[in-house]
């Protein structure tokens, strides 16, 4: 969830397993504290029923793939993939006693999976990264049987989205922006134009594409956490690491002002919109 992911495959788990991953680690509380209820959303959409076969992409550190084991009970199964060992590592330690949920260090869009061997691929934010994500869903569809589903929830633009693209863009009224990417590049806000999703999803041959707009308040911990997290993890990271001490501090500033002016009781609290995205496998 980094603008500092680039747009090939090999770079993506260069990041992830350096860089990305630590600081993705350094602050997986935190982030799942602010994604816990859209975390819900997504996993009584899926609805895994018991017995079933849940392939989860993109796991991070499992709390959905928790959830599906939970669901499908002994007699089912669940495998959770991602990129990042080191985020892996957390999803093996939350999940050592759980006999049914297996991790893998793998990347989703050309992983041989055995064909047909899942009932249900979703993912919470996870497929948006794919360099070539036509392959990848293709990859993706052949793993799930016939008549089975995918459910996965993405992020809409970020200028819907000021959870995350409001501080930023208050740093940017001090430092230089990064450059804009073309629509539909790798990243968070990747999946935005559902045109576009359902362009890809229909090439890997998915039928019945649903994509249903959610809007969910994020909240983002007190000030100085989120300050914190935004200058680690957010879109202005990089901008940020780059600039001189002073611009930088000035940047920092206004981004707190904006955060200030978003505290609530509970925490700084700004709006999220996502697209939870359904389909089937002939």
């Amino acid at each position: 969830m980094s603008s500092t992911t680039s747009n090939t495959g090999t770079d993506q788990a260069t990041f992830w397993n350096e860089d990305g991953g630590r600081r993705w680690v350094a602050h997986i509380d935190q982030l799942e504290r602010m994604l816990a209820g859209l975390s819900t959303v997504l996993v009584d959409a899926v609805g895994a029923q018991p017995g079933e076969r849940v392939l989860d992409v993109g796991c991070g550190g499992g709390p959905t793939s928790n959830a599906y084991a939970r669901a499908v009970g002994d007699a089912g199964r669940v495998l959770g993939v991602d990129i990042s060992a080191v985020i892996l590592e957390v999803a093996r330690r939350r999940a050592r006693h759980i006999a049914n949920l297996e991790f893998a260090t793998a990347d989703a869009a050309t992983h041989a999976f055995e064909p047909a061997s899942f009932d249900v691929a979703t993912s919470r934010f996870g497929v948006m990264f794919f360099p070539d994500p036509h392959a990848a869903f293709g990859n993706i569809r052949r793993a799930v049987r016939a008549g089975g589903r995918l459910c996965f929830m993405c992020w809409r633009g970020i200028d819907e989205n000021p959870w995350m693209g409001a501080p930023a863009k208050a740093a940017f009224s001090v430092i230089p922006p990064p450059e804009k990417l073309p629509p539909g590049s790798p990243g968070p806000f990747a999946f935005a134009d559902p045109a576009h999703v359902r362009d890809i999803l229909a090439s890997a041959d998915f039928v019945d594409i649903e994509m249903t707009p959610h809007e969910h308040r994020i909240t983002l911990g007190s000030v100085d956490e989120a300050l914190e997290w935004l200058t680690n993890m957010g879109p202005a990271a990089t901008p940020l690491a780059e600039a001189g001490p002073d611009a930088r501090a000035a940047a920092c500033e206004a981004m707190r002002e904006l955060l200030v002016r978003h505290d609530t009781p509970q925490g700084v609290t700004l709006d999220g919109a996502t697209w939870l995205v359904r389909a089937r496998v002939p």
